[in-house]
C-alpha cells in the first residue's frame, strides 16, 4: 500500500428554472428524503417557504444543496441557497402535479423508485462504515507506515529555464555564464507555468520528474548550473540549490487524505465481504467468470467516499 503526500506543481511531473432538472423519480427520491427530515431544533431550522401550506425548512435546503452540489459550486452563498429554494418549491409543485396524475403507478417510475431506493441504502450504509474506520488510530497506522516509504528518499530542490529550442537555450546559458541572475532570466525568457516563481520546482523526488530532467538535476552539485538539457516540454537549463533526505509532511498536513483513503478502503473491504458471503449468478457469463476478484477493490463507484 501507498499512500502519496505532496501534491505536483508543474507539467514536468507525472503525475434558472429548477424544473429543468432531473427526472421525476430523482425528484420523487429527494423529496421522500426531505420528508424524512433532520434531527435539528425548530429554531435552528426556519421554515423558508410553504407551498400549499407545506413547509419547507432550511434543513430542507442544506440536504437539497448536499445532492445538486456541482452544479452549485460556481455560486456565491446567496445566489446558492436561493437557487436551491426555487428548486425545492418547484420539486413540491411538480412532485404533486405527479401525484394527482398517478405518475407513481407506472412501472417505469416503479423501477426508478426502487434503484434509488437501493441506491440511497447502500450509500448510507458505506458512509456509516466508512466513519466508523476513521478512528484517529487507523489513520495514524497509515500515516506511519506511508511515513516509512517516503522517509530518507532523496529529494532536490531546483529552478529551471524552459525553452523552445536549444539555440534558445545555449544563448541563455551564455548569459549565466556572464553573471547573470537565473531566477531573473527564468521570469523574463522561461515559458514554463512556474516562470514567475523565478522558474523555483521546489523540492522533488526523482519519480517525481521526466527522466531526462531528473537525470541531470540529480548529478548536479547545489549552486551548479547544467548545460542544456532535452526533454518532451522543450530544453531546459537547470539549477540546483539545496538536495536533503525527504521527510514526510506533518499528520495534520495529510490527515484529510488520510481520512479519504482509510474511509474509501474500509467501504471496498465491506463491499468484498459482503460480495463474498452472497450468492450471485451473472445468466451474461460463465460460472468460472462470475467470481469476484478477492484482490482487487470494489468500483469506486460502489463504495462512494461519503461520510
Amino acid at each position: 500500500m501507498t499512500t502519496s503526500f505532496p501534491e505536483t506543481k508543474t507539467g514536468l511531473r507525472f503525475g434558472t428554472a429548477a424544473a429543468s432538472r432531473g427526472s421525476l423519480a430523482a425528484m420523487a427520491c429527494l423529496a421522500a428524503v426531505l420528508a424524512a427530515g433532520l434531527p435539528v431544533r425548530a429554531q435552528d431550522n426556519p421554515v423558508l417557504a410553504k407551498v400549499n401550506g407545506a413547509e419547507i425548512r432550511q434543513s430542507d435546503v442544506a440536504l437539497a444543496e448536499e445532492e445538486l452540489g456541482p452544479s452549485l459550486a460556481q455560486m456565491d452563498p446567496a445566489t446558492k441557497k436561493d437557487n436551491v429554494l426555487a428548486f425545492l418549491i418547484d420539486l413540491k409543485i411538480v412532485a404533486k402535479a405527479a401525484e394527482d396524475k398517478k405518475v407513481e403507478n407506472s412501472e417505469d417510475f416503479k423501477k426508478r423508485l426502487a434503484f434509488t431506493r437501493s441506491r440511497l441504502l447502500m450509500d448510507s450504509l458505506l458512509a456509516t462504515e466508512g466513519k466508523a474506520a476513521t478512528t484517529e488510530a487507523a489513520m495514524k497506522q497509515v500515516y506511519e507506515e506511508a511515513s516509512k516509504q517516503i522517509t530518507g528518499e532523496a529529494e532536490v530542490h531546483a529552478r529551471h529555464i524552459l525553452v523552445e529550442t536549444e539555440d534558445e537555450a545555449k544563448a541563455i546559458a551564455e548569459e549565466l555564464k556572464k553573471g547573470g541572475d537565473f531566477a531573473e532570466l527564468a521570469k523574463k525568457k522561461s515559458k514554463d507555468p512556474g516562470a514567475s516563481d523565478g522558474g523555483d520546482l521546489g523540492f522533488f523526488t526523482k519519480e517525481q520528474m521526466v527522466p531526462e530532467f531528473s537525470a541531470v538535476a540529480f548529478a548536479l552539485e547545489p549552486g551548479k548550473i547544467s548545460d542544456p538539457v532535452k526533454s518532451q516540454f522543450g530544453w531546459h537549463l537547470i539549477k540546483v540549490e539545496e538536495k536533503r533526505a525527504r521527510k514526510a509532511p506533518e499528520f495534520e498536513q495529510v490527515k484529510a487524505q488520510i481520512e479519504t483513503y482509510v474511509t474509501r478502503k474500509a467501504q471496498a473491504e465491506y463491499v468484498a465481504k459482503l460480495r463474498e458471503a452472497a450468492k450471485v449468478e451473472r445468466m451474461d457469463k460463465p460460472a468460472e467468470a462470475t467470481k469476484p476478484d478477492a484482490a482487487k477493490p470494489a468500483d469506486s463507484k460502489m463504495a462512494p467516499a461519503k461520510k
